[in-house]
């Protein structure tokens, strides 16, 4: 499947689904509250077998959080970039860590520096950090008072 294909494959899956243009990957933005069902499809149909979870991050743009998961097909040999924008009040996603293994430590990783809820982890707990450990230090408002660098 070329990359228009996978491109069509994907918008077939959510009308809502929409894509950046550019980059090394495919890139698609979908709606968080869709996110557990679109990624359930992309890894169990067989137009997709999207297998291999090789990154699970998020990013903060001050304004609200972004999850992003690279994902990729080892049988089809087709990537592409899922990207889905979260409430940076009360940033909440569906965990994947199901679906693929991968996501059970970086999720909490991602919890744990930036504060992003995976509803229905089996373990979320902090990874890095201790239990009283107050803040998100990824966030870009989180004070450090040693290093005092301010974004």
């Amino acid at each position: 499947m070329n990359r228009e294909e996978l491109q069509s494959a994907i918008t077939a899956l959510n009308a809502d689904i929409t894509f950046e243009e550019g980059g090394e990957y495919l890139t698609a933005n979908i709606p968080a509250d869709a996110c557990r069902d679109i990624m359930q499809a992309l890894h169990n149909l067989p137009a997709f077998e999207m297998d291999y979870m090789f990154c699970l991050t998020c990013v903060d743009w001050k304004t609200h959080l972004t999850m992003v998961y690279h994902l990729e097909s080892r049988k089809h040999a087709h990537a592409v970039v899922i990207k889905s924008k979260l409430d940076r009040e009360n940033p909440e996603i569906e965990t994947l860590s199901d679906i693929w293994r991968t996501a059970e430590f970086l999720e909490r990783e991602v919890y744990d520096l930036f504060g992003v809820r995976f509803i229905h982890h089996s373990d979320l707990r902090r990874l890095l950090l201790t239990d009283d450990w107050e803040g998100y230090p990824l966030r870009k408002d989180y004070e450090d008072p040693i290093n005092m660098i301010k974004l």
